[in-house]
C-alpha cells in the first residue's frame, strides 16, 4: 500500500517516557510499511545542541536510523523547540534535513510542508524570536556556549513560552488566514501540511475561487497519531 506518514509537535522529553514510547512503537510498526516519514518540528521538548544528548534523543536516533533498513526515508523539518537540531545528530539518526518550507508531490497532489509557526504572524512577540532564532549567527554564538549554561536558557526560554502562552489570546497564536493563502499562492500549490498550531483539523481554504486544503497535525500530549496521506486520500490516525 502507498502511504506516507507525518508527525510533528511530539515534544519529546526524558520526563515524558509515554510519549517517547508511542514513537518507539509507530517507527518499530505503522511506519516500517510507509514509503516515507516526515517529523514537521518539535520532534523534542528543546534541542541545546548535537553534543549534549539525552537519553530519549539516543532512543529516538535508533530507532529513526533503523527505517532505512526497510527502505523508508526519513525527512526532518526543525520546529520552534528544535531548531538547533544539527547534521550531527541528523546523520546519527538517519534523517534527512529539509528548509523550513518545503513542496512535494505526493501521488499526484504538490503539497507544502512547514511547521506552521510563520503562519502565526499575529503574535509579534514571538515572531520576534523566531527571526532571531533562526539567524545563523545567533545560532552559533549559542552553541558557543558551555552545555551547562544553554540548559539554563533553554530553561528560562521554556518558562517565558509559558507565560506568553497562558496569557496572549488563542487566536493570536493562530495562523493568520491572510498569511495561510499567501503561503498558498507563494508556492502555486493546493494542499498544505503543517503542525505547531496544537490544534488538529482539516480546513477548506477558497483561493479567489480555488479550492485548497490546509491539513493540521495534532500534538502528542494526550495521544500519539500521525496523517496518513495516500493516493486514496488523507486521514488522520491514532498510533
Amino acid at each position: 500500500m502507498q502511504r506516507t506518514l507525518f508527525i510533528s509537535d511530539l515534544h519529546l522529553e526524558d520526563k515524558a517516557p509515554d510519549r517517547t514510547e508511542w514513537l518507539l512503537t509507530f517507527l518499530s510498526g505503522t511506519a516500517r510499511s510507509a514509503d516515507a516519514v516526515y517529523i514537521l518540528g518539535d520532534l523534542f521538548e528543546f534541542w541545546i545542541g548535537d553534543d549534549a544528548l539525552s537519553a530519549t534523543a539516543v532512543k529516538v536516533a535508533d530507532a529513526t536510523a533503523s527505517l532505512k533498513d526497510f527502505d523508508v526515508s526519513c525527512y526532518f523539518m526543525h520546529g520552534n523547540r528544535d531548531f538547533l537540531l544539527g547534521n550531527s545528530y541528523a546523520t546519527r539518526a538517519g534523517l534527512e534535513l529539509l528548509p523550513e518550507t518545503w513542496v512535494a508531490d505526493f501521488y499526484g497532489t504538490p503539497t507544502l510542508l512547514l511547521h506552521g509557526d510563520s503562519l502565526c504572524t499575529d503574535d509579534l512577540e514571538y515572531q520576534a524570536f523566531r527571526q532571531q532564532s533562526r539567524n545563523p549567527s545567533w545560532q552559533a554564538s549559542m552553541l558557543a556556549l558551555p552545555v551547562s549554561e544553554r540548559l539554563k536558557i533553554a530553561q528560562g526560554a521554556r518558562a517565558i513560552s509559558r507565560t506568553h502562552t497562558e496569557s496572549a489570546s488563542m487566536d493570536i497564536m493562530d495562523t493568520n488566514p491572510g498569511a495561510v493563502s499567501e503561503a498558498f499562492r507563494a508556492h502555486n500549490v493546493t494542499q498544505m501540511i503543517h503542525g505547531h498550531t496544537h490544534r488538529p483539523a482539516r480546513h477548506t481554504v477558497d483561493l479567489e475561487g480555488v479550492s485548497a486544503e490546509r491539513f493540521v497535525l495534532a500534538d502528542w500530549y494526550a495521544e500519539g497519531s500521525y496523517l496518513e496521506v495516500s493516493p486514496q486520500g488523507v486521514v488522520s490516525k491514532p498510533i
